[in-house]
């Protein structure tokens, strides 16, 4: 018995299979860094529409490390592992001078080398390997840096005011836009950054990789084009929710598209980019990959 194993307590020992004790401490240690770091996420970076999904994301990446618990208790210690010693002290230095400075960017991405390094000094490469997809989605909860959201809700306010102005207009709608300023009738409905469309890319993306995941397919370029897909499929559902709000707005008045509809869109953009997701799926396994298996 390893030194280890004989200071954990013997009801402990006695109750949990022997690969398992080996992680225990792992997992203690672990708890201890990140559980004042998420409930501080969760007090501010979580707290906004940009990063939302953050928890989502963490709870969808523990589901899937447990579907794998079999190959974490499979192995044996790596300790000599360069690479596994060299990935957990940069991940580890990472966090903290992301902790220590208030940089959530950093602080949340150090979490994903540290990960690696854990796994290839407890088990080596062969369980990384397997444990790939759950250290990739990990890559959705880093909060994207506040210049970088800016540039690009920019871009994409411009753009989803431009089309869902155009769609109005042509469907006989006295609308106008300036800028990401909609004008229709006696109202102006302004395309904050919220409309912008890259909360629901960010957050299709992720469910569309985990459904590509559970789906288990195998040709790449099936794999290829639902990846593709995505962030168009993103971006007609938040130029959906935008022409909604401005058709109750113009019906109903303002009151009526700020309030109870305005929360409503963002639950209909999102179901609206699911189906079309799934049905995209489904277009492609009637039609193209239907006929390859067939050929």
């Amino acid at each position: 018995m390893s030194q280890q194993e004989s200071t954990l307590p013997l009801l402990v020992r006695n109750t949990l299979p022997r690969p398992w004790l080996l992680w225990l401490p792992v997992v203690i240690g672990l708890a201890a860094i990140c559980i004042p770091s998420f409930i501080h996420l969760a007090q501010t970076t979580w707290d906004s529409e940009e990063n939302g999904h953050g928890p989502i994301i963490l709870m969808v990446f523990i589901w899937l490390v447990w579907q794998q618990r079999s190959v974490l208790a499979s192995g044996v210690p790596r300790p000599g592992s360069i690479m596994g010693w060299l990935s957990l002290l940069f991940g580890l230095a990472a966090f903290v001078i992301g902790r220590s400075q208030s940089i959530d960017t950093l602080e949340v991405a150090g979490l994903i080398p540290m990960l690696v390094g854990i796994v290839l000094l407890m088990r080596g490469w062969q369980t990384l390997r397997m444990l790939w997809f759950p250290l990739l989605f990990l890559l959705f909860m880093i909060p994207l840096p506040g210049l970088l959201i800016t540039v690009i809700t920019g871009a994409l306010k411009t753009q989803v005011s431009s089309v869902a102005e155009n769609l109005l207009y042509y469907g006989g709608l006295p609308i106008a836009r300036n800028g990401v300023v909609l004008s229709i009738g006696p109202y102006q409905l302004l395309v904050a950054d919220a409309c912008s469309g890259l909360n629901s890319m960010f957050s299709l993306s992720a469910l569309g990789l985990l459904y590509l995941y559970l789906m288990r397919y195998r040709n790449w370029l099936h794999i290829g084009l639902m990846l593709a897909a995505i962030l168009p499929i993103a971006f007609i559902a938040n130029v959906i929710r935008v022409m909604v709000l401005v058709l109750i707005t113009y019906q109903f008045g303002d009151e009526a598209g700020q309030g109870f509809a305005h929360s409503a869109a963002g639950m209909l953009l999102f179901a609206v980019a699911l189906l079309l997701l799934l049905g995209f799926d489904k277009l492609l396994r009637s039609t193209l990959f239907r006929r390859r298996s067939a050929a």
